[in-house]
């Protein structure tokens, strides 16, 4: 029994020295691909961002291009360095993204806005008139008070 209890120990020991001395599988420099994205990805984005009136940052259609150019820029990057894509350092950058540039939007990505009053009118005159037309035959019935019982 010791010495099974000491084979196991001296072949944990071995995978750790070797997950210590050894590069890992990828080939990913985690830091490294951080940095170009941060440099690379992330400056053409505040320019092209620049361009575009403030105003505009919520309109999908206006941002569309441009966020999707940040995202194959990530990509491409992560290609080129021999990296997973996506990945928690994309994940972490994309959030940092949104947290500056898409805070006040919408969930959605839409602007929100008021329906067009053809489809606000019904929704709005069909109660209010239900109402008084309830209103009306409970005051009309009490005056009436024939037959009641």
């Amino acid at each position: 029994m010791a010495q099974e209890n000491a084979w196991l120990l001296s072949a944990g020991l071995a995978l750790v020295i070797a997950a210590l001395l050894l590069p890992p599988a990828s080939g990913c420099n985690g830091g490294f691909y951080e940095r170009t994205i941060h440099d690379f990805c992330l400056a053409k984005f505040k320019f092209d961002m620049g361009g575009l009136d403030r105003g505009l940052w919520c309109s999908w259609k206006d941002t569309m291009e441009i966020y999707e150019g940040l995202t194959n820029c990530t990509y491409q990057v992560a290609l080129r360095l021999d990296c997973f894509w996506p990945n928690h350092i994309v994940d972490r950058f994309f959030m940092d993204i949104h947290r500056i540039y898409f805070h006040e939007c919408a969930p959605t990505g839409r602007l929100l806005h008021d329906p067009p009053a053809s489809v606000l009118a019904p929704f709005i005159t069909v109660p209010v008139l239900v109402t008084l037309l309830m209103t009306g035959i409970v005051v009309w019935r009490s005056k009436r008070t024939q037959g009641v019982f």
